[in-house]
Formats: structure tokens, sequence, C-alpha cells
């Protein structure tokens, strides 16, 4: 049963943030594709937002495809595992914690069934299981730095800024209205 129950966890979750990743990447169910995510990272103050757009949904299509199917974990929770700590510490920062509110309440869900994932591992439905995969433990070690390097660059006290193309710089983006969503300074204004 622990392994059909780690299955439903890993189907919804990985499901739906390989969705969530393919709004960001393609467009797909109703997303904004690569131009409205940077357009909305823009009003986050998030730069460059082109190549953060694009590092956040391939980080959760990615991390969502292979948390669904059970292969190679712990990486694909661990990459879905950063992009929902950074829309934590970014999307949500100074809001009450209730989804309702704006605040982080979807992503700490996910991020407590991916660590699950993560520790207990993918269960006996799973890819892994069927090819007879193991990640090393010192490569899952270098994701899992990689990862927190990631999310510290994109959410430290002086956000690291990827390098950028000319076409990608802050003022290049104009920032959308979102006011269910305000950008970092109103939230930083408004607590």
């Amino acid at each position: 049963m622990t392994s059909l129950a780690f299955f439903v966890i890993r189907l919804a979750v990985g499901g739906l943030l390989a969705g969530h990743g393919a709004q960001k990447l393609f467009g797909w169910f109703g997303g904004g594709g690569p131009k409205g995510t940077a357009m909305y990272l823009a009003s986050l103050e998030v730069t460059p937002p082109k190549e953060w757009a694009l590092t956040a949904g391939i980080s959760e299509f990615l991390g969502g495809v292979l948390t669904l199917l059970g292969l190679l974990n712990p990486i694909g929770p661990m990459f879905a595992i950063g992009s929902m700590t950074t829309a934590s510490l970014t999307a949500h920062k100074g809001r009450p914690i209730w989804g309702t509110k704006g605040g982080a309440e979807l992503p700490v869900t996910n991020i407590a069934a991916l660590a699950a994932v993560v520790l207990a591992g993918p269960g006996k439905l799973s890819l892994d299981a069927v090819f007879g995969t193991r990640v090393p433990w010192w490569f899952s070690f270098l994701v899992l730095g990689g990862v927190a390097a990631g999310v510290a660059a994109a959410v430290g006290p002086e956000p690291i800024a990827l390098p950028a193309h000319a076409e990608s710089a802050p003022d290049a983006v104009a920032a959308p209205e979102h006011p269910e969503f305000p950008s970092r300074t109103e939230a930083t204004a408004r607590a």
C-alpha cells in the first residue's frame, strides 16, 4: 500500500507541477508562455526575467515529469522543490501563508509532498523500480547543492542576476498588471 500511496502523490504533485512548468515554457493550459512568465517575473523585480522564467519552467516541467514517472529519484523532486521554494520567497513573499491571501500555502504543501518522495523514494510503482535505477548519493548531493545555489541566487538579499542578453534587460519587458499579486516593492510597502 505504501508504494500505491507514493504513486498517488507522484501522480498528483508531479503531474500538476509538470503542467505548471508547461504553462511557463509552452503557454499550455492557459499559461503565459515564456513572454508572459518573464513579464510577471519582471513585476516581482526578478532579473533578468527571461532567463529566470526559463529556469522556473524547466525546473517545474522536468522536475514534475521525473517525479511523476518515479525516474532518477531524487533529482526530479529536488528540481521542483527549488522552484517551489523560489516561488514561496518571491511571488508569495510578505503575505500570510494562506492561498486565499496570495500566500505560499500551495508551494509549501508541494514542498512537503516532494520532500517525502525524496526521503522515502518513489516506491515500487516507479520507473526507478522497473529499471533498477539508483542515483548515486554523491550526485544527489551535487544536485541538492545546485538547487540550493539557484534558490539563493534568485532570492538572496541581493538576487544574483543571470547573464542577460541585451533584449532581456528589465526595462525591455513591461510588467503586467497583477492586482492579486503586487510587485515585490508593493508587497514590502504593505508589510
